[in-house]
């Protein structure tokens, strides 16, 4: 009869292995883990940066309602004196666009009105001339009749400003 160490020693024989089995599973677990918490790392960091970066607006494309020129007659001082304007509205959108088209006849008669009988030497400047834009395109916004929206302009440009 074998020796009781043999044995034990014979069916131990596997018990070393066991260890090595358990430290290569604790040392996989510990890579995993380490592999894991890298990843998510890379993620959240990669993450934020395209959370910054990505809420950029896309700009607005103006949109531009050009006036047919008027030539208007302005106070005379020695001689008979005129305006020849060109003027573009800057709108907000679309239905501005369409409202100010609609309304053309009577934006145009405000206009004429608004030049005629002015000043000569109250165009002259730039000063003047930017203080003009603005009366035009406050006259211009009004609304053309009651309940209905302003034109929804907002800004106004000159194509061309001639005083003769």
């Amino acid at each position: 009869m074998p020796p009781p160490s043999q044995p034990a020693t014979a069916a131990t024989g596997g018990a070393p292995a066991p260890v090595r089995s358990s430290r290569k599973i604790v040392l996989a677990l510990i890579v995993l883990f380490a592999v894991a918490a890298a990843g998510g790392a890379t993620f959240f960091v990669l993450r934020g940066n395209a959370v910054q970066a990505a809420p950029a607006p896309k700009p607005v494309k103006p949109i531009f309602v050009t006036l047919e020129p008027l030539t208007v007659n302005v106070l005379p001082d020695a001689r008979q004196r005129f305006l020849h304007v060109g003027v573009t509205l800057k709108v907000n959108d679309e239905k501005a666009q369409a409202r100010i088209n609609e309304a053309m006849p009577e934006l145009r008669s405000r206009l004429l009105l608004l030049l005629s009988n002015r000043d000569p030497a109250g165009l002259a400047s730039l000063q003047d001339k930017l203080a003009l834009a603005e009366q035009i395109k406050n006259e211009l916004n009004r609304p053309v009749a009651n309940g209905l929206p302003a034109q929804g302009i907002q800004d106004v440009g000159f194509t061309a400003f001639v005083l003769q």
